[in-house]
């Protein structure tokens, strides 16, 4: 994933609001600065002509007063030979051209500025000679007795003056032009080293994270703002991580009750079946059992017709208890629920199989000898599910060992049926509680003896498990609450929640 280039960054706010904004202000005050140093400078080449103008003054005056024009020129000859003079003239009270040392002098009739000077006494003016600016610094000679006899003029070329401002300026500019890229490459790689590569991190840890690599972090560095905005991300990030894994948890979940609600589903469609089966071959198997049974008394016994009837009656005596377990399995009746002790639940159980184990040679214990903990029950249908547990332990392991425990906590009861059999296969273990599914062979069972038990632990909101034994085999165990009572649609006063 790839951020765009666009033009306006971070770096190029600072240089268009604060740099900008800043060089503007160095550019005005040095322009300002610039303004007030030419001005000075302009006065102080002014005031240099004004001194030689005033050196000179004096012997120009007594000159002229005695008209001793040699003299006259000779002063203005040794004020021209100073550098910044570009000519110097003497004119009489009339304004006529008395001396001149250097170029002609302007054409412009001087009677005007003799005047001038004597009202105003000395002043400066620019003046256009042949398209060349000349500065022109005039001041009034006068006598031993203070009368007015001429005026002298001194004078400067213009491009002195703004030849030296000139320079100047130029090297003004240099000087702000050199500041403004000083202060440009400051603010960029200021930007670069504060800011720039801690940014420019962020955006390439965004950048992985889009791309998948949602197990990245930022390590805080840099700025302040730029440590909070690492540490906010990487809190972004492990709230999405979160939010993520719980997410998949509730999916979970979620598949996991809809697999339940399609099982159950099932189970009740099943169950429907079963029992209409059951009740409508339970009246055919009836009259078979009977018929066989009076006709057993009309034979001999131990004719090959004796032995004929007895073997129709056991196998309608079989399907007769394939009947009862489809009707159990179907049945659908709210459960008949009263307080009893968990022993007496699980020695009726007991009793029900000791002539089977006995005849298979397996040993049943119990472990506890307590009464246990009374629990709310319909017995009947638990003492069911336990039996069937019980009857596939001793079929798994003849002449093995069958082991019965309980325990209870943070209230639930778990209720423990183990052997120290072959075990159960772990690719069966999610079929395990499916009508008629078995591991048996054909004729040994009908594979709905967990299935019932299944239907009677749920029936009391409990949960049935199968595990690993310690001794072995398989363990099943029965989770039950002790205080909840499957009462859903029942007015009988004993199946209410209790307290």
């Amino acid at each position: 994933m790839t951020f765009p280039a666009y033009p306006y960054s971070l770096r190029s706010a600072l240089l268009g609001f604060v740099l900008a904004p800043l060089l503007l202000i160095v550019l005005l005050a040095g322009w300002s600065g610039l303004t007030s140093l030419e001005a000075h400078m302009e006065t102080r080449m002014q005031q240099d002509i004004e001194l030689v103008a005033r050196a000179i003054h004096l012997p120009l005056s007594d000159a002229l007063a005695r008209g001793e024009r040699a003299n006259v020129q000779q002063a203005l000859d040794s004020a021209f030979r100073i550098d910044q003079v570009y000519g110097a003239y003497v004119y009489d009270h009339q304004g006529e051209l008395v001396a001149a040392s250097g170029p002609r002098s302007p054409s412009m009739d001087r009677r005007r500025d003799a005047r001038l000077a004597t009202v105003t006494g000395t002043h400066g003016a620019f003046d256009d000679r042949s398209g060349q600016e000349i500065y022109s610094f005039f001041m009034p000679l006068s006598d031993a007795g203070g009368r007015i006899n001429g005026l002298l003029q001194v004078t400067r070329h213009g491009g002195d003056f703004h030849g030296d401002l000139m320079q100047v300026r130029s090297r003004a500019l240099m000087a702000l032009g050199v500041l403004s890229l000083l202060f440009v490459a400051v603010v960029v790689l200021g930007h670069h080293r504060a800011v720039g590569r801690h940014v420019s991190r962020l955006v390439n840890a965004m950048a992985r994270v889009g791309q998948g690599d949602r197990q990245l972090r930022v390590a805080g560095a840099g700025p302040r703002e730029l440590r909070v905005l690492a540490e906010a991300m990487n809190r972004m990030l492990d709230n999405m991580d979160r939010s993520n894994a719980e997410l998949e948890a509730q999916r979970r979940h979620q598949a996991a009750l809809e697999e339940r609600l399609r099982q159950s589903e099932k189970l009740a469609a099943i169950g429907q079946l079963a029992a209409g089966v059951a009740h409508e071959l339970g009246s055919p198997l009836g009259v078979i059992n009977g018929q066989a049974q009076r006709a057993l008394r009309r034979v001999e016994a131990e004719t090959p017709q004796a032995r004929a009837l007895a073997e129709i009656r056991q196998e309608v005596g079989r399907m007769d208890r394939i009947v009862r377990q489809l009707m159990d399995f179907g049945r659908r009746n709210p459960p008949r629920v009263r307080d009893e002790p968990v022993r007496r639940l699980v020695s009726a159980a007991l009793a029900q199989v000791e002539d089977e184990a006995r005849t298979r040679g397996t040993t049943l214990r119990l472990v506890n000898q307590e009464d246990g903990p009374v629990i709310p029950m319909d017995r009947a249908r638990l003492e069911q599910a336990l039996t069937n547990l019980l009857r596939n332990a001793i079929q798994a392991t003849p002449g093995g060992q069958v082991q019965v425990s309980w325990t209870s906590a943070q209230g639930r009861l778990a209720l423990v049926v183990e052997d120290d059999g072959p075990g159960i296969d772990p690719d069966h273990r999610s079929r395990l509680f499916e009508p008629f599914f078995t591991t048996k062979s054909v004729g040994s069972g009908t594979g709905l003896g967990l299935a019932v038990a299944h239907g009677a632990v749920t029936e009391h909101h409990g949960e049935i498990h199968v595990e690993e034994s310690p001794l072995g085999g398989a363990r099943f165990v029965l989770h039950l609450p002790l205080n909840v009572v499957a009462t859903e649609g029942n007015d009988d006063p004993d199946l209410q929640q209790k307290p």
